[in-house]
């Protein structure tokens, strides 16, 4: 269990970023969802002990993250939004780096470790290739890698699909839920909500620096029981409605506007509106604004 208690970070210039996060994050994927500048990776960078708090605690597994930083790291594995690669280097020899950093001196060791980090995340055909010519998810799966290495209890991956195609994030997904054993601790940090439905059992909703919502996926959808309905109207009809609804998607279609809306009172909104079942998009939609 990781818990978080009233994190607090201002940026010179004055930008509140957190304002008193609290949280208690069990072993499994967490989902930290939220639009970007909501502060989610402030969090992630104080948790992964490159920033500091101004106020606020982190403690996990009796230690503390944020004053402790020698013991943090030893039980921190990390993904950064921004995954620097020396592009000359191989695959190999990029993980072979990463393992000397995080103090696997042995040779023989860090060989059978690469070995099976590499098999992992089915990147062993392409071990002796030089990282530059990697895609995207080539360069996600090889970051999942080196997060791995010592076995974490805390591994904090931060916008990890972000610019990945369909195709690449479906794989990405597939190997973060396959490689990460059940005790650690696993913070996905992204504003892509299909990110969290697909993976995560619990989540939270941050935007400003505010935790909105903290609960499972299944739970954040069944709030909207009843409350989610869909139409095609006319568009002069749409300003009427935006005043008295929340408007979670609106588009033109055949000359109509086809929207869907949240009626919490469980009526529809009109005559011409049908019942439609709630996604986690439209919970989220509803936290953080359309």
């Amino acid at each position: 269990m990781l818990n978080i208690e009233a994190l607090k970070k201002t940026y010179p210039g004055g930008v509140q970023a957190l304002k008193g996060i609290s949280l208690e994050i069990p072993a499994g994927m967490f989902g930290l969802l939220g639009p970007n500048g909501a502060g989610k990776t402030t969090l992630m960078k104080i948790l992964a002990t490159l920033l500091e708090a101004d106020a606020g605690a982190a403690r996990m597994n009796g230690v503390d993250l944020i004053n402790d930083k020698t013991s943090a790291r030893g039980m921190l594995g990390y993904l950064p939004q921004e995954f620097g690669l020396y592009p000359t280097l191989t695959a190999e020899q990029t993980l072979d780096y990463f393992a000397r950093l995080k103090g696997v001196t042995d040779k023989k060791e860090r060989k059978r470790l690469m070995g099976a980090l590499l098999e992992r995340v089915n990147l062993a055909d392409v071990r002796g290739q030089r990282v530059g010519g990697f895609s995207g998810g080539m360069r996600q799966r090889l970051g999942i890698a080196q997060a791995l290495i010592g076995q974490p209890d805390l591994i904090i991956v931060d916008e990890p699909t972000a610019g990945l195609d369909p195709e690449e994030r479906a794989r990405f997904h597939n190997l973060l839920s396959e490689s990460v054993g059940e005790s650690a601790v696993v913070i996905l940090s992204t504003h892509i909500v299909s990110d969290v439905s697909s993976l995560c059992s619990r989540m939270a909703i941050i935007r400003a620096g505010e935790i909105l919502a903290a609960c499972a996926p299944h739970e954040a959808v069944k709030r909207l029981a009843n409350a989610v309905w869909e139409a095609s109207v006319p568009r002069e009809q749409v300003t009427a409605l935006k005043a008295r609804y929340r408007i979670i998607s609106s588009r033109m279609s055949d000359g109509l506007m086809r929207l869907r809306v949240i009626s919490k009172d469980g009526r529809a909104p009109g005559a011409e509106f049908t019942p439609a079942t709630p996604t986690l998009e439209d919970y989220y939609l509803t936290q953080v604004g359309s």
